[in-house]
Protein backbone atom coordinates (compact mmCIF):
# COMPACT_ATOMS: atom_id res chain seq x y z
CA UNK A 1 0.00 0.00 0.00
CA UNK A 2 1.35 3.36 -0.94
CA UNK A 3 0.27 6.92 -0.28
CA UNK A 4 0.75 10.12 -2.24
CA UNK A 5 0.64 13.60 -0.76
CA UNK A 6 2.19 15.85 -3.44
CA UNK A 7 -0.19 17.94 -5.56
CA UNK A 8 -2.89 15.36 -4.89
CA UNK A 9 -3.68 13.51 -8.17
CA UNK A 10 -2.43 15.99 -10.76
CA UNK A 11 0.95 14.27 -11.10
CA UNK A 12 -0.49 10.87 -12.03
CA UNK A 13 1.05 9.67 -15.31
CA UNK A 14 -2.13 7.65 -15.88
CA UNK A 15 -5.42 8.46 -14.17
CA UNK A 16 -5.84 6.31 -11.07
CA UNK A 17 -2.38 4.74 -11.33
CA UNK A 18 0.96 5.60 -9.69
CA UNK A 19 2.88 5.01 -12.94
CA UNK A 20 2.44 3.96 -16.53
CA UNK A 21 1.57 0.32 -16.97
CA UNK A 22 4.64 -1.83 -17.62
CA UNK A 23 4.98 -3.87 -20.78
CA UNK A 24 2.71 -6.89 -20.71
CA UNK A 25 0.15 -5.31 -18.36
CA UNK A 26 -3.09 -4.01 -19.83
CA UNK A 27 -6.04 -2.15 -18.35
CA UNK A 28 -9.26 -4.17 -18.42
CA UNK A 29 -11.59 -1.74 -16.69
CA UNK A 30 -11.53 1.57 -14.88
CA UNK A 31 -14.36 3.32 -13.10
CA UNK A 32 -15.38 5.70 -10.36
CA UNK A 33 -17.99 5.06 -7.66
CA UNK A 34 -21.35 6.77 -7.53
CA UNK A 35 -21.43 9.27 -4.66
CA UNK A 36 -24.90 8.31 -3.42
CA UNK A 37 -23.97 4.74 -2.41
CA UNK A 38 -20.87 6.10 -0.67
CA UNK A 39 -22.98 8.60 1.28
CA UNK A 40 -25.63 6.03 2.12
CA UNK A 41 -23.71 2.82 2.75
CA UNK A 42 -20.50 4.26 4.17
CA UNK A 43 -21.85 7.34 5.96
CA UNK A 44 -25.44 6.10 6.53
CA UNK A 45 -27.19 9.09 4.93
CA UNK A 46 -30.61 7.42 4.70
CA UNK A 47 -30.47 6.06 8.25
CA UNK A 48 -29.53 9.47 9.61
CA UNK A 49 -32.37 11.05 7.65
CA UNK A 50 -34.87 8.63 9.18
CA UNK A 51 -33.39 9.22 12.64
CA UNK A 52 -33.65 13.00 12.37
CA UNK A 53 -37.18 12.80 10.95
CA UNK A 54 -38.29 10.58 13.84
CA UNK A 55 -36.77 12.92 16.43
CA UNK A 56 -38.42 15.97 14.87
CA UNK A 57 -41.79 14.19 14.61
CA UNK A 58 -41.66 13.08 18.25
CA UNK A 59 -40.69 16.55 19.43
CA UNK A 60 -43.44 18.12 17.32
CA UNK A 61 -46.04 15.70 18.69
CA UNK A 62 -44.93 16.42 22.25
CA UNK A 63 -45.13 20.19 21.75
CA UNK A 64 -48.59 19.93 20.20
CA UNK A 65 -49.83 17.68 23.00
CA UNK A 66 -48.46 20.14 25.56
CA UNK A 67 -50.52 22.95 24.06
CA UNK A 68 -47.58 25.20 23.19
CA UNK A 69 -48.20 28.27 21.07
CA UNK A 70 -48.06 27.65 17.34
CA UNK A 71 -45.36 30.30 16.90
CA UNK A 72 -43.11 28.60 19.46
CA UNK A 73 -43.66 25.22 17.83
CA UNK A 74 -42.78 26.60 14.39
CA UNK A 75 -39.59 28.24 15.68
CA UNK A 76 -38.53 25.14 17.62
CA UNK A 77 -39.19 22.84 14.67
CA UNK A 78 -37.44 25.16 12.22
CA UNK A 79 -34.10 25.10 14.01
CA UNK A 80 -34.29 21.31 14.36
CA UNK A 81 -34.95 20.95 10.63
CA UNK A 82 -32.08 23.33 9.87
CA UNK A 83 -29.72 21.36 12.11
CA UNK A 84 -30.75 18.05 10.51
CA UNK A 85 -30.36 19.50 7.02
CA UNK A 86 -26.89 20.78 7.87
CA UNK A 87 -25.79 17.39 9.23
CA UNK A 88 -27.17 15.56 6.19
CA UNK A 89 -25.52 18.09 3.92
CA UNK A 90 -22.15 17.38 5.53
CA UNK A 91 -22.67 13.64 5.08
CA UNK A 92 -23.65 14.12 1.43
CA UNK A 93 -20.57 16.26 0.85
CA UNK A 94 -18.36 13.58 2.38
CA UNK A 95 -19.87 10.98 0.08
CA UNK A 96 -19.38 13.25 -2.93
CA UNK A 97 -15.79 14.11 -1.96
CA UNK A 98 -14.79 10.47 -1.48
CA UNK A 99 -16.45 9.42 -4.73
CA UNK A 100 -14.78 12.26 -6.63
CA UNK A 101 -11.33 11.29 -5.32
CA UNK A 102 -11.74 7.56 -5.99
CA UNK A 103 -10.76 5.57 -9.06
CA UNK A 104 -10.88 1.77 -9.37
CA UNK A 105 -8.61 0.15 -11.95
CA UNK A 106 -8.54 -3.52 -12.95
CA UNK A 107 -5.65 -4.81 -15.05
CA UNK A 108 -4.63 -8.30 -16.06
CA UNK A 109 -2.10 -8.24 -13.20
CA UNK A 110 -3.75 -6.39 -10.30
CA UNK A 111 -6.50 -4.25 -8.85
CA UNK A 112 -5.62 -0.65 -7.98
CA UNK A 113 -7.71 1.52 -5.68
CA UNK A 114 -6.97 5.23 -5.52
CA UNK A 115 -8.93 7.15 -2.90
CA UNK A 116 -8.71 9.63 -0.07
CA UNK A 117 -9.78 13.20 0.62
CA UNK A 118 -7.44 14.58 3.28
CA UNK A 119 -4.89 11.76 2.87
CA UNK A 120 -4.73 10.44 -0.72
CA UNK A 121 -3.87 6.74 -0.89
CA UNK A 122 -3.01 4.26 -3.63
CA UNK A 123 -3.57 0.55 -2.96
CA UNK A 124 -2.12 -2.09 -5.31
CA UNK A 125 -3.53 -5.62 -5.00
CA UNK A 126 -1.78 -8.18 -7.25
CA UNK A 127 -4.03 -11.00 -8.43
CA UNK A 128 -1.71 -13.55 -6.81
CA UNK A 129 -2.88 -12.25 -3.41
CA UNK A 130 -6.60 -12.61 -4.18
CA UNK A 131 -8.54 -15.71 -3.16
CA UNK A 132 -12.04 -14.65 -4.17
CA UNK A 133 -14.27 -11.74 -5.06
CA UNK A 134 -17.69 -11.32 -3.46
CA UNK A 135 -20.40 -9.08 -4.89
CA UNK A 136 -23.29 -7.42 -3.11
CA UNK A 137 -25.91 -6.08 -5.52
CA UNK A 138 -28.02 -3.25 -4.16
CA UNK A 139 -31.50 -1.97 -4.97
CA UNK A 140 -30.11 1.24 -6.48
CA UNK A 141 -28.45 -0.79 -9.24
CA UNK A 142 -24.92 -0.37 -7.90
CA UNK A 143 -22.82 -3.01 -6.20
CA UNK A 144 -20.00 -3.52 -3.73
CA UNK A 145 -17.22 -5.95 -4.69
CA UNK A 146 -15.06 -7.22 -1.82
CA UNK A 147 -11.74 -9.00 -2.39
CA UNK A 148 -10.75 -11.78 0.00
CA UNK A 149 -6.97 -11.90 0.28
CA UNK A 150 -4.67 -14.71 1.31
CA UNK A 151 -4.41 -15.00 5.07
CA UNK A 152 -0.72 -14.11 5.14
CA UNK A 153 -1.37 -10.71 3.55
CA UNK A 154 -3.05 -8.10 5.73
CA UNK A 155 -4.31 -4.55 5.29
CA UNK A 156 -5.22 -1.97 7.89
CA UNK A 157 -8.99 -1.57 8.24
CA UNK A 158 -8.66 2.09 9.21
CA UNK A 159 -6.31 2.83 6.30
CA UNK A 160 -8.74 1.31 3.80
CA UNK A 161 -11.98 2.74 5.24
CA UNK A 162 -14.49 3.46 3.76
CA UNK A 163 -13.28 0.98 1.14
CA UNK A 164 -12.98 -1.95 3.54
CA UNK A 165 -15.78 -4.50 3.85
CA UNK A 166 -17.82 -3.66 6.97
CA UNK A 167 -17.45 -5.88 10.04
CA UNK A 168 -14.48 -7.78 8.57
CA UNK A 169 -11.83 -6.36 10.86
CA UNK A 170 -9.80 -9.47 11.70
CA UNK A 171 -9.36 -10.40 8.04
CA UNK A 172 -9.70 -7.11 6.20
CA UNK A 173 -11.20 -7.20 2.72
CA UNK A 174 -10.60 -4.29 0.31
CA UNK A 175 -13.91 -3.34 -1.30
CA UNK A 176 -14.82 -1.55 -4.51
CA UNK A 177 -17.81 0.31 -3.12
CA UNK A 178 -20.59 1.86 -5.19
CA UNK A 179 -19.65 0.33 -8.56
CA UNK A 180 -22.17 1.55 -11.15
CA UNK A 181 -22.13 -1.66 -13.25
CA UNK A 182 -21.07 -4.44 -10.86
CA UNK A 183 -22.01 -7.33 -13.13
CA UNK A 184 -19.70 -6.03 -15.84
CA UNK A 185 -16.81 -5.84 -13.39
CA UNK A 186 -17.53 -9.32 -12.02
CA UNK A 187 -17.54 -10.69 -15.57
CA UNK A 188 -14.13 -9.11 -16.14
CA UNK A 189 -12.81 -10.66 -12.93
CA UNK A 190 -14.12 -14.07 -13.93
CA UNK A 191 -12.62 -13.75 -17.41
CA UNK A 192 -9.28 -12.73 -15.90
CA UNK A 193 -9.31 -15.82 -13.71
CA UNK A 194 -10.10 -18.01 -16.70
CA UNK A 195 -7.42 -16.40 -18.86
CA UNK A 196 -4.83 -17.06 -16.19
CA UNK A 197 -5.81 -20.71 -16.00
CA UNK A 198 -7.27 -20.37 -12.52
CA UNK A 199 -10.29 -22.31 -11.38
CA UNK A 200 -13.45 -20.23 -11.53
CA UNK A 201 -16.37 -20.82 -9.19
CA UNK A 202 -19.71 -19.05 -9.17
CA UNK A 203 -22.47 -19.35 -6.64
CA UNK A 204 -26.16 -18.66 -7.08
CA UNK A 205 -27.12 -15.26 -5.68
CA UNK A 206 -28.85 -15.54 -2.32
CA UNK A 207 -31.88 -13.66 -1.09
CA UNK A 208 -29.57 -10.84 -0.04
CA UNK A 209 -28.18 -10.62 -3.58
CA UNK A 210 -24.76 -11.94 -2.67
CA UNK A 211 -22.55 -13.81 -5.14
CA UNK A 212 -18.99 -15.06 -5.22
CA UNK A 213 -16.27 -15.80 -7.72
CA UNK A 214 -13.40 -17.93 -6.50
CA UNK A 215 -10.02 -16.82 -7.87
CA UNK A 216 -7.28 -18.95 -6.32
CA UNK A 217 -3.73 -18.31 -7.46
CA UNK A 218 -2.20 -20.56 -10.05
CA UNK A 219 -0.13 -23.43 -8.84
Amino acid sequence: MSGSHANEYECEPVKGLPEKLPEGESMLWQGEPNWRPIANRAFHFNSLGIYFAALIALHLAYRLASGDAVANIVVGTAWQVALAATALGVVAMLGWAYARSTVYTVTNQRVVMRFGVALPMMVNIPWDLVESADIRRCKDGTGDIALTLKEDHKFSYMALWPFARPRHIKRVQPMLRGVADPDKVVAILAQTAQDKGWHERTERATATHQGAIGIPAAG
